[in-house]
């Protein structure tokens, strides 16, 4: 997993061992100029922080710096762990890293995402679990005007998947998520596709589920081989488990989070906040000024989203942190969502964030009954469910994914990195001028 990485720094001996985490890569097409309330990609084409995810590590490095330097300074032992959340988007990272031992050894893991809240939760997540496998169907090339019966048609196989499986959905649990794209439906229309391929999530709340409904789609896929004498093979390209966060730790969060409190929003920043609403077609409420909190479990899940971290949650006792960088009400998963990314509004909920792990993780290295009862919680959860990951021991990460449009726009992303030798902001090497609500006259 070559954008993986480790980073451990080490005060004394036999402290606690804390890790932070976050996620670190973008969405397809999601390219825009951050800061601006109008449609303006800064490359037409390219990947974006569609989600926000470009703010976590800072989160975490101002934390860690700033638990570092009390460390050394009151001579508290024990351990910091920085890593970052690998393809979080395709759930392709943290199921290997944990398969490949990356925790042990680790107490507790705080883990930080973006949000337009400052909160955390406990117990069950509020979303699934899944499993993300490419089907790929090969069967014969042929001239489909002249010899089309010669042919046997892989796209026809994946069309046949697919039917099969919309057929199927009316026979489901409610609570299951399930979506395909297709990735390759042959070269041309005058060729009868000998490959084609088709890249399905199977989403539901429980290990038992998911794994019941991956077998599904696998007998459709072989039934729909079966009727284009065509051949299917399948590969596990991710895994996210069901998340179960430490109440504890959620707890010892909670405090904080009502200690550190919202930032304190200005009138040009929720101006800029309801015109991004409008924009999206959200409703124009503005940025939160409400503190959500610690959310306990709830009856049942209130979103069909699924992250890996629930893979970590079941390898190490681990909470998730939403801090308030972005701006309620946006569709998510879209270029609007990258809007508020480098802005003023990004910046005061990477502190809020950053000063709320920073305090968890003093928790954590100076309470030891805090730690014990973490660990406790961590056991009792073990023993009313164990992790059942669907990852063979012969799946492996598909770190070739996107290379090929990665190749493509490197070049002109370099172009955009941060100079913060010239620039106090990202904003001002950009030209913009904070809140930007309409297009301005060419510069």
């Amino acid at each position: 997993m070559p954008t993986a990485w480790v980073a451990r720094w080490t005060q004394g001996s036999g402290g606690p061992v804390i890790a932070l985490g976050s996620d670190i890569d973008g969405i397809p097409k999601a390219s825009q100029t951050p800061g601006v309330a109008y449609r303006k990609p800064m490359i037409d084409g390219a990947p974006g922080h569609g989600e926000g995810h470009n703010s976590g590590q800072a989160v975490n490095i101002i934390a860690a710096l700033a638990v570092k330097d009390l460390m050394q300074r009151e001579k508290i032992n024990g351990t910091l762990v920085l890593w970052p959340g690998v393809a979080e988007e395709l759930l392709a990272g943290k199921a290997y890293m944990v398969r490949a031992g990356m925790f042990a050894g680790v107490d507790a893991v705080i883990f930080t995402h973006v949000g337009d809240n400052l909160g955390t939760a406990y117990g069950p997540g509020s979303g699934t679990g899944l499993v993300s496998v490419e089907y790929t169907f090969t069967g014969e090339s042929a001239h489909a005007g002249v010899n089309p019966w010669r042919g046997k048609s892989a796209l026809d196989a994946v069309e046949l998947m697919n039917q099969g499986w919309n057929m199927r959905r009316e026979h489901l649990r409610l609570s299951q998520r399930s979506h395909y794209v297709i990735p390759d439906g042959g070269d041309q229309p005058n060729v009868v596709p000998s490959t084609a391929r088709v890249w399905y999530y199977f989403r539901e709340t429980d290990f038992e589920n998911i794994r019941l409904n991956f077998e599904i789609g696998n007998r459709i896929s072989e039934a729909a081989a079966m009727m284009t004498d065509t051949t299917v093979t399948r590969r596990v390209l991710g895994y996210a488990a069901p998340q179960m966060f430490n109440r504890p730790m959620a707890e010892a969060a909670g405090a904080n989070i009502a200690l550190v409190g919202l930032p304190t929003w200005t009138a040009d920043e929720q101006a800029f906040a309801k015109a991004v609403q409008r924009l999206a077609g959200g409703a124009e409420t503005g940025l939160s000024t409400t503190l959500r909190g610690v959310t306990p479990p709830q009856p049942a899940p209130t979103n069909g989203g699924s992250d890996d971290i629930g893979d970590v949650s079941w390898a190490v006792p681990t909470i998730s942190i939403n801090y308030p960088s972005n701006i309620p009400n946006l569709p998510g998963h879209n270029w609007v969502n990258a809007i508020a990314m480098a802005t003023p509004v990004a910046h005061k909920g990477v502190i809020a964030g950053a000063k709320v792990v920073a305090m968890t993780s003093l928790d954590m290295l100076l309470d030891r009954s805090l730690l014990d009862r973490a660990k406790a919680d961590f056991a009792e959860q073990g023993r009313r469910q164990k992790y059942e990951p669907l990852l063979r021991p012969e799946d492996r990460p598909k770190i070739e994914m996107n290379g090929d449009v990665m190749a493509r726009y490197r070049p002109e992303l370099r172009k955009f990195y941060y100079d913060a030798s010239r620039y106090p902001t990202y904003l001002d090497q950009l030209g913009i001028k904070f809140p930007e609500l309409a297009p301005t006259a060419a510069r």
